[in-house]
């Protein structure tokens, strides 16, 4: 069961970079289909959150790989498409999140 549990984790991390680029989307051209998709993805991230902590994996630990996986996906997808700056230190700190979700992972046998 745990790895359907970390499946939903994994599509509500997914689902963060989707409603985020949507966000942009809408907001440069206020495109209803575009605030219908960041509804959508806002609705749909927190559910798969849900459905992953109603198994096995602690909250704390569904939680930080959520927010793990849609830091870096957003980073990536900014630098690639929208031109953000990547320095050495926020790759640094991307790499210490990683890091830290998964040692989390490591110590709580999720």
């Amino acid at each position: 069961m745990v790895e359907l549990d970390l499946l939903w984790v994994v599509a509500a991390g997914l689902s963060e970079p989707i409603w985020m680029v949507s966000l942009k989307k809408y907001n440069d051209s206020k495109n209803i289909l575009w605030g219908a998709v960041v509804l959508a993805f806002m609705f749909i991230g927190p559910t798969c959150l849900s459905m992953a902590t109603k198994g096995t994996i602690q909250v704390s630990i569904a939680y930080s790989v959520w927010v793990s996986i849609g830091a870096a996906m957003v980073t990536i997808i900014g630098v690639l498409f929208y031109k953000d700056p990547l320095d050495k230190q926020t790759v640094a700190f991307l790499l210490m999140i990683v890091t830290g979700v998964v040692g989390l992972d490591l110590i709580t046998g999720a």
